[in-house]
């Protein structure tokens, strides 16, 4: 199969290379996909420039990059009902914890990975479902049922931020969200009741201005360290704050006694590391939502296997309006 690969880390257009590799077979266990679409995360771009905390050199002789993907299951390891063969599938942890990734053709895994996709629901919307997806929807239903509730949705505008808006709407709360001000029409497009300005230097009183002053149940959160503060002056007590970044303050300061006096719960999570139990319940939660057609997921740019290189450098550049993605030119 053609592959994506990288032996050494560095930029893009210095590492990434396209080369013939041979797909494992199925374990018992494993499926093997044909893959349509593979899509580009942060992630995956600051793993190959070599930028994971901790991480000074490959783990394996060589890399196919990418955690998610979607495509068609074209053989099935002992243990796997048959009937999978042929059924359209999305995947998550491509390539977490092992060196094949869902940039190439094809890609072996265990099968448990591969989710099956909604009737109606394309490839292109199902390859950004693993990242962007699951995180949202876990980022919002962390503490359970958001309907009758105020989320707050930091980072409106980001990929994971527009999804966790539909997501929020679609599960019954008020949402509120913080974006860029040329981005504001975008996120009240996906749902939001209304959006605040991330760079006010008063967004606290114009996040409270929304709920006419009532704190806000729970927040969906993309820099923590940034807004510590905010957070902590517009959650309610007993209210919820679920973090899946902290990029623009890495050691941030935390107000703890602000946010104990209010029994805030705080969660950091790292959407690889949820357990069966939790992944479960947002898979399922976003099987419901794309059944339901609750979710609208825009595409910014798409690529072949070739233009790997510009993929990554289109992830890098941020500013996205969507997701970036590679195609095989396997149309499923």
């Amino acid at each position: 199969m053609k592959a994506i690969t990288y032996r050494s880390f560095g930029p893009a257009r210095d590492v990434l290379q396209v080369e013939e590799i041979a797909c494992p077979a199925p374990a018992p266990g494993e499926v093997t996909v044909d893959i349509v679409c593979s899509a580009v995360n942060p992630s995956d771009v600051k793993a190959r420039a070599g930028a994971r905390v901790g991480v000074t050199e490959l783990p394996w002789p060589f890399i196919i990059p990418h955690s998610d993907g979607a495509g068609v299951i074209s053989a099935v390891g002992d243990g796997v009902d048959p009937g999978r063969i042929g059924q359209r599938v999305w995947l998550w942890n491509g390539q977490w914890h092992r060196p094949m990734g869902t940039a190439a053709e094809q890609i072996t895994l265990p099968h448990d990975q591969a989710v099956a996709l909604p009737e109606g629901v394309g490839f292109d919307s199902g390859a950004v479902l693993g990242i962007p997806g699951l995180t949202a929807c876990h980022a919002v239903f962390s503490g359970g049922d958001v309907r009758g509730k105020t989320v707050l949705v930091q980072g409106g505008a980001g990929t994971v931020g527009l999804l966790a808006v539909q997501l929020a709407k679609w599960g019954g709360a008020t949402v509120i969200a913080t974006a860029g001000a040329g981005n504001k029409d975008r996120v009240l497009a996906a749902g939001a009741d209304a959006v605040a300005d991330y760079k006010a230097p008063d967004l606290a009183d114009r996040i409270l201005a929304e709920t006419n002053g009532v704190p806000v149940d729970h927040i969906v959160e993309v820099e923590f360290g940034t807004n510590a503060q905010v957070d902590t002056d517009v959650i309610a007590e007993n209210g919820r704050i679920t973090a899946f970044g902290s990029a623009r303050e890495m050691t941030p300061v935390l107000p703890f006694y602000p946010l104990m006096f209010k029994s805030v719960t705080l969660e950091m999570m790292l959407v690889y590391l949820l357990n069966a139990e939790k992944r479960q319940a947002a898979i399922a939660r976003l099987d419901d939502a794309l059944a339901d057609g609750a979710l609208t997921i825009a595409v910014q740019e798409r690529f072949d296997l070739l233009q790997g290189a510009a993929a990554h450098e289109a992830v890098e550049a941020g500013n996205r309006s969507g997701a970036v993605l590679i195609e095989t030119g396997f149309s499923g």
